[in-house]
């Protein structure tokens, strides 16, 4: 109980909010509960299924402490108003998933030098694997108005495939090619999603087609659909868009597309399962309607799959086993048009959206959503260039987000401003100001007005750095002060020693120096006489005291000190006195 009352503390909790086990020692021993914890943190099992209610209950409280635990030790200074709630889902929907909002944001990373690359029209995103970048674009061909005819069938065969690698895999950090393939495969490339084991999922519109791509291989491991020919049946596609794989049964699910509006289920082999949806009615969308399913996002924590219904400017979800629709996301701020959407396990939806049509306002953009509530949580824009058409998005669980933008041809990468100031932390702590100005200077370009604050930024900065300086003189002067005065005494002691007695230790000192020796003392002329200072006492006898009150005395001084002196700070002997008669 203490422990769990000493954790709920360090995540600012009330105390009555701590584990239920706290209230009821005897349901369980205080080891086996660390235990869990410890299981639960290496393992980071936090989506295995609990049939016991009252044990599912108890263990989701154990692993949202965890997780908040996490998010304190990960962060440096984690914000004060970051909320986190958790999501139940109904009966056969997956685990409990841990939802957070608050003040999350996400900026570019005007530092990542992939937005000059040269590519073609980007039309797919995905992460692999190692969470490296995988770009899926289409090279010299472009998808126009005379790409296609009435019946959407493709109409520039002549010019034969793509002759450049249309697949590219980069460095997430630096944008360094690592891979590339996808030679003389594809006319027209449309969507892109990797599944589990690294394989590559990939359509192309103008073939109609969707393909399997091993990483390595240069010959699809598995085709869907007739190549060149448009349909509306089990085996044929029409215009397909995207791909998503269900990382636990290996289901394949494919938005088909701008000319049928339906989501098909394959098997993990390819075999026809199932298909749901239908095209938009005069009367509005209804639930399960379509006007191009454009984009695919899965969640298999809750078995349901997310369509960006892109001409109908919303999100609609439903259930993985049956196609059951669930729930639609749908904001005044996606205007018309809703191209892609992205899941990250932990509760973030990400999307981006269309250009405005005239006369509407609403800007293009990109939107952070907490999944379980479908509420926005902050909406992004790059700062170099400008969105055009964003095509696709994909984003880490470390919050990195990619935008590919068809028109532009250009791939943005995004960071949550907390991440950024994070990693920069822990290089050094002045690094976290370097990024920060280099997103103030970025700004910039958009809003030369906002240029007075940033200079009272500079202006301050300069006022702390001057301040570290002067206290850094102070501190130094401080410290040597009383060396050198230290120095300066032992000087003059070694100096007055071989002065005033010569090697054998004998007094040699003339009138003249006696006297200055003796105001030095604090006497008129002469040195300091002991036996005078003590014949006024009763019972003194001067005999034998006055050679050694200058001899034994000073001898022994010689003796004690003598060496650290010379230690600490030797000086030559001053040349001898001239001897007086």
């Amino acid at each position: 109980g203490d422990f769990y009352s000493l954790l709920s503390k360090l995540l600012g909790e009330r105390e009555d909010v701590v584990h239920v086990h706290k209230h009821n020692p005897t349901e369980k021993a205080e080891s086996d509960l660390v235990a869990e914890i410890a299981n639960v943190v290496q393992k980071k099992d936090l989506a295995r299924e609990i049939t016991n209610h009252d044990e599912r209950d108890n263990t989701i409280l154990v692993r949202d402490r965890i997780h908040k635990f996490h998010r304190l030790e990960s962060t440096l200074r984690p914000p004060e108003n970051r909320l986190f709630s958790l999501q139940q889902p109904k009966h056969g929907e997956g685990s409990w998933e841990k939802e957070h909002t608050g003040d999350f944001h996400i900026e570019e990373a005007v530092e990542w030098p992939g937005l000059d690359l040269k590519l073609g029209q980007v039309s797919g995103l995905a992460l692999d694997p190692e969470n490296n970048l995988v770009i899926f674009h289409r090279g010299d061909h472009v998808w126009d108005e005379n790409s296609f005819d009435s019946k959407f069938v493709y109409q520039q065969r002549g010019l034969g495939p793509i002759e450049q690698n249309t697949i590219l895999v980069l460095n997430p950090s630096d944008a360094k090619l690592l891979h590339s393939m996808g030679k003389s495969l594809f006319y027209l490339p449309h969507g892109l999603s990797i599944d589990k084991n690294g394989n590559y999922w990939v359509t192309d519109v103008a073939l109609h087609q969707v393909f399997k791509l091993g990483a390595d291989d240069k010959e699809p491991l598995l085709i869907l659909g007739a190549a060149l020919q448009p349909g509306s049946d089990r085996n044929h596609f029409c215009q397909p868009t995207d791909v998503a794989v269900d990382p636990i049964t290996g289901s394949i699910y494919v938005s088909d597309g701008y000319c049928n509006s339906r989501i098909i289920q394959f098997s993990p082999n390819g075999l026809y399962v199932m298909q749901w949806g239908e095209e938009t009615s005069s009367g509005g969308a209804r639930p399960g309607q379509f006007h191009i399913p454009h984009s695919l996002a899965l969640i298999p924590d809750f078995s349901q799959l997310c369509v960006a219904d892109r001409e109908n400017g919303r999100i609609q979800c439903f259930r993985l086993e049956t196609g059951e629709f669930i729930r639609e996301i749908k904001h005044k701020s996606f205007g018309r048009e809703l191209f892609a959407v992205s899941y990250v396990p932990g509760g973030l939806l990400f999307a981006v959206n269309g250009m405005p049509y005239p006369g509407e306002a609403e800007p293009v953009q990109g939107f952070v959503m907490n999944f379980s509530t479908g509420e926005i949580i902050d909406t992004f824009i790059p700062l170099r260039k400008s969105f055009e058409m964003p095509h696709d998005v994909v984003a880490s669980e470390d919050k990195t987000v990619f935008v590919g933008d068809v028109h532009a041809r250009a791939v943005w990468k995004f960071a949550s401003t907390e991440k950024m100031e994070h990693r920069s932390v822990k290089k050094a702590g002045i690094e976290v100001q370097e990024i920060k100005e280099t997103i103030v200077e970025a700004r910039l370009k958009n809003n030369p007005e906002s240029t007075d604050p940033l200079k009272k930024q500079e202006k301050q900065h300069l006022v702390r750095q001057a301040s570290t300086g002067v206290s850094f003189v102070l501190i130094t002067t401080l410290l040597i002060i009383p060396v050198v005065v230290l120095l300066a005494i032992l000087v003059f002691i070694r100096w007055r020693k071989t002065t005033v007695y010569g090697a054998d230790g004998e007094h040699k000192l003339d009138s003249s120096s006696a006297r200055i020796l003796g105001r030095l003392r604090g006497k008129g002329g002469g040195g300091l006489n002991l036996g005078n200072f003590f014949a006024s006492h009763k019972g003194y006898s001067r005999k034998g005291f006055d050679r050694l009150s200058t001899e034994g005395s000073d001898q022994e001084k010689d003796e004690d000190d003598g060496t650290d002196s010379e230690e600490e700070c030797s000086a030559p002997p001053p040349p001898p006195a001239p001897s007086s008669s």
